[in-house]
């Protein structure tokens, strides 16, 4: 992966956040009766994520604490959070 790729954040219904890197996602938690956005902690992440993402999970932690204060949403790492692919 380049480390210049920017990871991409797109709501979509169902209350999911689809997170997009190098043409391939996972999914998380966006609440929208109180607007959250929930990450697995990094041990949840690491026995979920696809093979891919799980060595990633301090990247998606940092651009989606920056995407989520930009859009002024909260965002909790929660160990009863879930992740799956895209």
């Amino acid at each position: 992966m380049g480390a210049s790729s920017r990871i991409r954040f797109e709501p979509r219904w169902k209350e999911e956040l689809v997170c997009t890197l190098n043409d391939r996602s996972v999914v998380i938690e966006l609440t929208m009766g109180t607007l959250t956005v929930y990450l697995p902690s990094e041990r949840k992440w690491e026995a979920s994520a696809p093979e891919w993402a799980k060595r990633d999970w301090g990247r998606f932690r940092e651009e989606l604490a920056a995407w989520c204060a930009q859009q002024n949403i909260p965002l909790q790492i929660d160990d009863g959070a879930w992740v799956s692919e895209g």
